[in-house]
């Protein structure tokens, strides 16, 4: 795993190494609320990362695994039931688009 991805998402500020140490068998669990435009709805979307000493292991949106997902940086990218998202893990924003139909947009916050 990317040691910036991995202080970002523990929310560490230690050295990258006490950060490979940290993450072994850890999970991390995000809660963002996303607002949905045009409807102008809030939704809560619950993030999980499944973490070992090396990388993410797997992501849970909202309780569903995701098929794939990559990594840019401390950026997230994956999808899941057409909605595009990007986590990044740094800033804690969620940015997600529905395929041009509606956009979102929030914080998260470590849980």
């Amino acid at each position: 795993m990317n040691a910036r991805l991995a202080v970002a998402l523990l929310g560490l500020g230690a050295a990258f190494a006490q950060a490979d140490e940290a993450v072994k068998g850890e999970q991390v669990s995000l809660s963002c609320e996303a607002v949905y435009l045009p409807a102008r709805s809030t939704w809560v979307r619950e993030v999980r990362f499944t973490l070992d000493e090396r990388r993410i292991r797997g992501v849970e949106i909202d309780g569903v695994p995701v098929y794939s997902f990559s990594v840019f940086d401390t950026v997230l990218l994956t999808a899941l039931d057409n909605e595009r998202i990007q986590l990044d893990t740094a800033a804690l924003i969620w940015r997600s688009d529905f395929r041009g139909q509606a956009t979102s947009e929030g914080r998260c916050t470590r849980r």
